[in-house]
């Protein structure tokens, strides 16, 4: 099983002890961000939006609440300033969080199911 390095950012078996000594350039500051008191109420409002759901998931027929994570989907070592884009989050397992970080999942289709979750979110405060 991989799970995501908190020394270099790369995923390892969960077993792997990695010997990195700090994050690659950009990292550090991506690493700095997400731990941030506005990302931690971000990550939060995203996942009560998505109703403790991964998107993915959801769109394939299966409600999966086990492992839920906020996934970027433009990398925040990418582009800082889309940490709080509403636009750029969705709620993913954490297996489907993997595949996203490895490309496995398309940036488009994780964009429409953000926009999906964004549209069905506005008719309800709506209503």
């Amino acid at each position: 099983m991989l799970k995501a390095c908190s020394r270099c950012g790369r995923y390892h078996d969960k077993a792997y002890k990695c010997f990195a000594s700090s994050f690659p350039r950009g990292d550090a500051e991506a690493s700095r961000l997400r731990s941030s008191y506005k990302w931690s109420k971000k990550s939060e409002e995203i996942r009560e939006r998505s109703y403790y759901l991964c998107e993915v998931c959801k769109d394939r027929g299966d409600f999966s609440i086990k492992e839920i994570e906020v996934h970027h989907i433009i990398k925040v070592r990418d582009n800082p300033s889309l940490l709080l884009d509403d636009g750029n989050l969705i709620a993913l397992c954490k297996d489907h969080h993997i595949e996203a970080d490895h490309g496995i999942l398309s940036v488009d289709y994780l964009r429409a199911l953000a926009d999906k979750r964004d549209k069905i979110s506005e008719e309800g405060a709506s209503i």
